[in-house]
């Protein structure tokens, strides 16, 4: 994961000095801007932190190094929903949420709710249905 670390890390400390730039060109007056910016690199600087802790962690994958063989990377990646409508439920729930801050705070309520059902019915998938376990 050491490219992916360094992408991110440089990609946060190139961010921090365009912000700058932003806000002396704006003369700090255009506040969304530089802070959006800022917020930018801090975010790019998160994930480079932590991509770079957990590959000294867990060591070099086959695709960090030079004289892996593709069967290396065969095998199980990790476990995903077969089928699952919960993610959809839950993004049409977030855009609701955002519509009702801007038309009116029923609507964002309704969003909410059907947030949180949609939360539950994603957490609890696998304890009911055709994939109980």
């Amino acid at each position: 994961m050491k490219v992916e670390a360094w992408l991110f890390l440089l990609l946060g400390a190139f961010f921090v000095p365009v912000a700058i730039v932003y806000g002396f060109m704006t003369d700090w007056h255009e506040h969304v801007g530089y802070l959006a910016i800022f917020l930018l690199a801090a975010l790019c600087l998160m994930i480079g932190v932590y991509v770079y802790y957990t590959g000294n962690r867990i060591g070099p994958r086959p695709e960090d190094r030079l004289d892996a063989e593709v069967h290396e990377g065969s095998g199980e990646q990790g476990h995903f929903s077969p089928w699952s409508w919960w993610p959809l439920v839950l993004g049409l729930a977030c855009a609701s949420g955002f519509l009702g801050l801007a038309v009116g705070w029923w609507v964002f309520l309704f969003g909410a709710g059907l947030a949180v059902i949609a939360l539950v019915g994603w957490v609890y998938e696998y304890s009911r249905g055709d994939h109980a376990h």
